[in-house]
Parts: structure tokens; sequence; C-alpha cells
């Protein structure tokens, strides 16, 4: 993606090839989702199954998603030279969900008697684990040594498993991670490590000022844009501490989370996450659309309807990032900002200016309202003191690519 000036990333999986193998796990549905998601953010997938997955997942399932026929036999005469050895050949990256038991002992003790065992222990990159079992088999000391040999090797990254119902009813650990976990925890295998030991912190979504135990003054922000950036940071190797306000978004794979509710709660967070002196952050992406204003007085049950006009009385909130902008001694942290208006082009890029100087930043982020809020992509303009750079609408993940891309430039320029 381009803005007739220079090139845009479009994702650490985007153009790579990577290798998706199914084990016999009721789970195995879920390696559906996973394909889609990958597919959908630019991967080719390879799919890949035992013959017992099968017993669960009807190959051509796999392959209609992905477009590519689906490997099920080390001995197919159809397929020139070593399957297992061509495919990790083309793979830059082997991921195995669900990971059955059986294949977990197999892969810890590099065994190569089928297809998938077999491209784990040829793979040239990354190789993740997804595992999938009843809680009990997951607790068994043998399960729990093999766990322990495969966290050992250093390309082997386990995403999982969770605690939540498994098939039989039960419930405990053993339930595979979410599709968009596995996913997650990909595109951090993927990704350049070019942030490893700084530590970041990012807000975002909205702040919500309750008026009564029912009722509060918010806006419509989803959280989305900051949770991008919190997850491709972390990916790219940096300590990431997300404060959140009420969203219903799941944790980045990696990153701290902190969720509080109103305005004041976000500044306790905030300032407890980077220091009185700010000495605890190298930088801070202020995504969270705080609210401006709360009400004077909570009331401490409903309010109850009264008069035809109701006069209520507020207050302003504490601006967050101007106080970490006049707190801020020297050129550390960086700190980026956004402005979302209702209105567009010079208006915007005015209204981005005065934020830049008035809360001492040093880039805004400006969009319009209707091309951010619930959409899963962004269309924005950069701000510095000698730059504005309209950007084109790309996904909120590029975005935050971009951004981290400037936040690194600046704290390597000091």
């Amino acid at each position: 993606m381009t803005d007739g000036e220079r090139t845009y990333p479009q994702g650490p999986m985007s153009g790579r090839t990577i290798a998706l193998c199914v084990t016999g796990s009721i789970a195995a549905y879920k390696a559906v989702e996973l394909a889609r998601l990958l597919v959908k953010v630019g991967a080719k997938v390879l799919p890949v199954m035992t013959a017992s997955a099968t017993r669960f997942l009807g190959p051509v399932t796999l392959s209609g998603i992905t477009g590519e026929a689906v490997a099920t036999d080390m001995w197919d005469a159809s397929f020139a030279g070593e399957m297992h050895v061509r495919l990790a050949e083309r793979a830059d990256l082997v991921v195995v969900a669900p990971a059955t038991a059986d294949v977990l002992a197999r892969l810890a003790q590099g065994r190569a008697d089928d297809l998938v065992t077999a491209l784990a222990l040829c793979a040239r990159g990354p190789v993740v684990i997804a595992p999938a079992m009843h809680p009990r088999m997951w607790e068994h000391p043998a399960t729990q040594r093999n766990v322990a040999d495969l966290a050992e090797q250093k390309r082997v990254t386990l995403v999982g498993p969770v605690s939540g119902e498994v098939a039989s009813g039960d419930v405990g650990l053993g339930r595979m991670a979410e599709p968009e976990a596995i996913a997650a925890a990909l595109g951090k295998a993927l990704s350049k490590r070019d942030l490893a030991g700084l530590r970041l912190v990012v807000t975002a979504g909205p702040t919500l000022e309750d008026l009564d135990p029912v009722r509060f003054l918010g806006n419509r922000s989803t959280g989305k844009m900051g949770f991008a950036v919190a997850e491709r940071a972390a990916a790219r190797g940096a300590d990431v501490t997300l404060i959140a306000g009420p969203v219903s978004l799941p944790t980045p794979h990696g990153v701290r989370r902190v969720d509080v509710r109103g305005a004041v709660t976000m500044r306790q967070a905030l300032w407890q996450a980077m220091g009185l002196d700010l000495s605890k952050a190298d930088a801070l992406v202020m995504t969270a659309a705080v609210a401006d204003h709360r009400p004077v007085e909570t009331s401490a049950s409903k309010i109850k309807k009264s008069d035809e006009h109701v006069t209520l009385e507020l207050v302003r909130n504490p601006d967050l990032l101007a106080e970490v902008g006049v707190a801020r001694a020297g050129k550390r942290p960086v700190l980026v900002g956004f402005a979302v208006e209702t209105e567009g082009g010079e208006a915007l890029v005015a209204y981005a200016r005065r934020k830049l100087k008035e809360k001492r930043v040093d880039v805004v982020v400006a969009n319009e309202a209707g091309e951010s809020f619930g959409r899963e992509d962004n269309r924005v303009t950069l701000v510095t003191g000698d730059e504005v750079r309209p950007l084109p609408t790309m996904s909120k993940a590029t975005l935050a690519d971009v951004l981290l891309d400037r936040v690194r430039a600046l704290l390597q320029a000091e």
C-alpha cells in the first residue's frame, strides 16, 4: 500500500506462507476459522491434516477456504519429492492447531512418524503449537513433561490451552485457544523484533462517566485502534501496558492490560504505568477517547423522571495527555496523540496543529469520526512540528505499524 511516495507494510503475515497442521481433536473445526483469518490478512495457507483429523473435519472445507490442496499422506505418489521437505521449504511458519496430547508427545520426542510431525521437525522457521485436550490429559505429568521439553526449544511457541468447557462438558484447562489468539501469536512469531527493550503505554477505548447506576456519558470509541497498536507493539518486542476503557475486545497476546472506567481512574492508571517522573515509559500512544466532562455528582440510585427539561451540571475532566506533555522534561517519552473531529480537510489539520502545540506532543494522528469509529480500517493524517502527511486508507493493524515506525525513529533520533 502506498501514498505515492512510500510503501506501507501490510502486516507481518501478508505475503507469508503458513503451513496449518490439523490433528485429530474435536477442536479441529476451529482450524477453519483460523485459516479464514490467515487468508484475510494476506497469508498463503498450506493445509496439512493427519488421518485422524479427517474424521473430524472434511479436507474439502480447508481446501475451499485456502485454495490449496490438503496434504494428508507422506506417501502420496502424485506429489513429486519428499512431501514434508517440500512443504517445509515453502512455509515461513508451521502451526499445529489443534495439537492433541499424542502429537505433543511425538513432537517433544522429535519423532517423524506422520506428515505433521515430520514437517514440524523439518521446519525452517518458527513452529507454533495450540494444544487441545481434556483437562485431565493436560494435567497429566507426562503431558507436562512434554510441554516443558517443547518450551525449551527456542523456535517453538505454545499458545494456550485456555480454561473453559471442553467437548465432554467438563470445565478446566485444556480448551484450545481461540483462532484470533492463535493468529496474533503467528503474527508475533513472524514480526521483526525491532522494539525489543522499549516500554510502551497505550490507552484505548472510551471513558464512561456515570450519572447514576444505570446511565452514563460516553462516546462511540470501540478501542480497536489502541488494541491494534498494543498488539503490534508487543509482537515487535516491546513491553506494553494497555490501559483500556470499557470495551469487549480480548487482551492482545503478550500485553499487560489495566481496565478502567472513567477519566479519573484512567489518569491514575496512566501515572502508575509511566511513573510520576515518566521514567517507566519510553513512549505513550494515547488513542483513548477521554470524555471532556463528567457529572459534578453521581447519584447513588437511579435518577427518576421529573420535569420536561433536566439540567445536568458537569465539570471538566483532567486533560491526561496535556498533563504528561507538561511534565515531560526532555524528549522521552515520545508522545503520540489522536485528534478525532467531524470536520475534515484544512479544518482537521488546523485542529491537529493546535493540539500538537497545546499538549506538547510529538505526533498527532488526525482523522474524521466517520472514518475511524467502529471500522476495521482508518484514513488519517499524521501531523508533526514540520510535516503534514495524509495516509491512504489502511487497516488499523497496518496503521499501528506505521505509527510504531515513527515512534522508533523519534527514539533513535535522540
